[in-house]
């Protein structure tokens, strides 16, 4: 699902979402993988970015679905802002699990992004929730475009821009 309702961006324009529910099974993972490094081609993200991308988002994913319940869909919320891609994805979770954030996986994911953080939450809370306090595991990244890197608070590089068609 595109939405296109975001805040006004940058010339006017208005911002993408894209939102991803998959299974959580292997057949499926690597589409989510593939949307990633499509997002970061259209945003001109150089090779090696692309690729970090694509790693990171199957990373993520993996541990994820390690968490996630039984048959639990795990979405996937791209959305593309003046410095870059924000990822946030979540699955339905026991009540007390969390995002494990140490190890070798997550040593990977973070040298991959920018910004990186794994955390408990629930349904009404997250991007694409159904409302409910059901908890869900959530990992939120940032990659951002060369020479965009937000510095300040309030400068204004987070705001939605579109992804060129």
């Amino acid at each position: 699902m595109v939405d296109s309702r975001g805040a006004l961006a940058q010339g006017g324009r208005r911002g993408e979402r894209l939102e991803l529910r998959v299974p959580t099974t292997a057949t499926q993972l690597p589409a989510v993988r593939a949307m990633a490094g499509d997002l970061a081609i259209r945003m001109d993200y150089d090779l090696d970015a692309v690729e970090d991308l694509r790693l990171a988002v199957d990373e993520a994913c993996a541990t994820l679905s390690v968490i996630g319940l039984p048959d639990a869909p795990l979405t996937v919320i791209f959305e593309t802002t003046r410095a870059g891609l924000h990822i946030e994805a979540w699955v339905p979770t026991a009540d007390g699990a969390e995002v494990p954030r140490d190890g070798f996986g997550w040593a990977i994911l973070a040298t991959l992004v920018d910004s990186v953080d794994g955390r408990r939450s629930t349904q009404d809370v997250v991007p694409g929730g159904d409302g409910s306090p059901t908890p869900v595991g959530l990992i939120a990244m940032d990659k951002y475009l060369p020479g965009q890197h937000p510095t300040e608070v309030g400068s204004g590089a987070g705001l939605n821009v579109p992804v060129p068609q």
